[in-house]
């Protein structure tokens, strides 16, 4: 799918059929949304509560109905040295084993841009809606436009992170985005930053449904925390991470390894349902432990220490089993884990040495091990590097990411990636977009 015809396709209508308005007394659940017959203009989308709420859920149905958790999560995982595709069926998804993405590689066209691109375009409708709106409940009104900006700045984030620079689309006129050129980096972080703080400051602390599947304003502090460290901006990273781990109003806290990827657990900053109604099994667990898609990368679980409890409660041999697939598990996107490896991080990195080893036993505490002997700032560095490697496999790309804000990608990849180039941390624009759009440039290392 196109940018152009993403644009416009939610310029005119927007889908809010009777069945999603179901889904409002319980959000646990949601549903695929239906095409025609019963659609409204946008016009009239925002005039009430219900159809306004049912809006802005679409938002989390689309996350997983178009692929966009997977595919950040899978295309990444298997680029690094996380993870391996086990079948071969998926050209487009061997091109990224192999870190050698074609400019007309399917996954990349329709998934990590048009996917994402799509909910931007959602976002941008539904804030507009909402901001002109003059009827909606005020309370609600400031609730819904919270979420938005929160999954406008998270599908931003993975965005710039795959391409670099990207067109900047904010309008929910799409015909004046269709054409956008690629807008720096920095200014589109900013833009994140920016959502974020808003849908912080004016989300609740409350989560608006139990357990935990609507962005509150922890969940805005906690993706807020993450961009401050891809910045490099640790004061601010550090501090936004404080704010969850030290949360009062919500409990949250390190569950054991064997309940942390449970719907109930306290260590959840976000989860997202899925979208069946007849199904409960989060798209997570059954890519590694259903149909077996991917799978550890080998030599993987060599990294973990003896005793270590994640190894032995998230691993099966090459299989990824923090998802056991009981019915009782959603898709973990933000948990508190990772807020405390962005704190030590950013703390490391201010030379708050103490500070910083206190977060990493956090960590290794639960995971049955020894606090850790790191001494000095880049052996403190070394080991959360190492911690997140082994807390986040197979979860949104963390690795991938890491690996090249760190600038570590062509030292721990190229031995296993043959032909890896050092521009492959970046994907190429599609090449379909550029056919349609004479403004987009091509990242370096590919066709122009």
């Amino acid at each position: 799918m196109t940018l152009t015809k993403i644009f416009t396709t939610y310029k005119t209508l927007y889908a809010l059929p009777a069945l999603l308005l179901l889904s409002l007394a319980s959000c646990e659940k949601f549903v695929d949304i239906p095409k025609a017959p019963n659609q409204l203009l946008v016009s009239d989308a925002y005039k009430e509560d219900a159809t306004a709420m049912s809006a802005v859920l679409a938002l989390y149905s689309n996350a997983v109905t178009n692929n966009v958790l997977a595919n950040v999560t899978f295309c990444g995982g298997i680029e690094s040295d996380e993870m391996v595709y086990n079948q071969a069926s998926d050209a487009s998804l061997v091109e990224f084993q192999n870190a050698a993405v074609s400019p007309t590689n399917s996954t990349v066209a329709n998934y990590l841009w048009g996917s994402t691109y799509q909910a931007i375009g959602k976002a941008n409708v539904a804030i507009d809606g909402l901001n002109n709106s003059t009827t909606l409940t005020p309370s609600l009104k400031t609730q819904l436009l919270g979420e938005c900006k929160f999954f406008r700045a998270f599908n931003y984030f993975y965005l710039v992170n795959y391409f670099g620079d990207v067109p900047l689309a904010l309008n929910a006129d799409g015909s004046k985005d269709a054409y956008l050129p690629r807008t720096k980096s920095d200014s589109v972080y900013a833009q994140m930053m920016t959502d974020l703080k808003d849908a912080e400051n004016s989300l609740p602390a409350a989560y608006a449904n139990s357990p935990r599947t609507r962005v509150n304003k922890y969940a805005a502090a906690a993706l807020l925390a993450r961009v401050y460290l891809f910045k490099n901006d640790y004061t601010n990273a550090a501090a936004e991470a404080s704010k969850v781990i030290g949360a009062t109003d919500i409990s949250y806290g390190m569950e054991p390894v064997e309940t942390s990827f449970l719907t109930s657990s306290k260590e959840v900053v976000l989860q997202i349902a899925t979208t069946s109604a007849a199904s409960n099994l989060p798209i997570f667990g059954t890519a590694y432990m259903q149909s077996q898609q991917f799978q550890l990368a080998p030599n993987f679980t060599n990294g973990f220490e003896a005793g270590d409890k994640r190894k032995t409660n998230w691993t099966q041999g090459s299989l990824i089993s923090k998802y056991k697939l009981g019915g009782n598990e959603y898709n973990i996107t933000l948990r508190l884990a990772e807020q405390y490896l962005i704190r030590a991080e950013a703390r490391a990195q201010l030379n708050q040495l103490s500070d910083a080893k206190s977060d990493i036993d956090s960590i290794r505490t639960r995971a049955g091990l020894a606090p850790t002997t790191a001494s000095t700032q880049q052996a403190i560095l070394d080991q959360v590097a190492k911690e997140r490697k082994l807390e986040l496999f197979g979860e949104f790309a963390h690795r991938w990411f890491d690996l090249k804000r760190t600038g570590k990608s062509t030292e721990v990849l190229s031995p296993l990636k043959p032909g890896w180039k050092a521009t492959a941390v970046l994907q190429p624009v599609p090449q379909t977009e550029r056919t349609k759009n004479a403004n987009l440039t091509q990242n370096e290392g590919y066709a122009q």
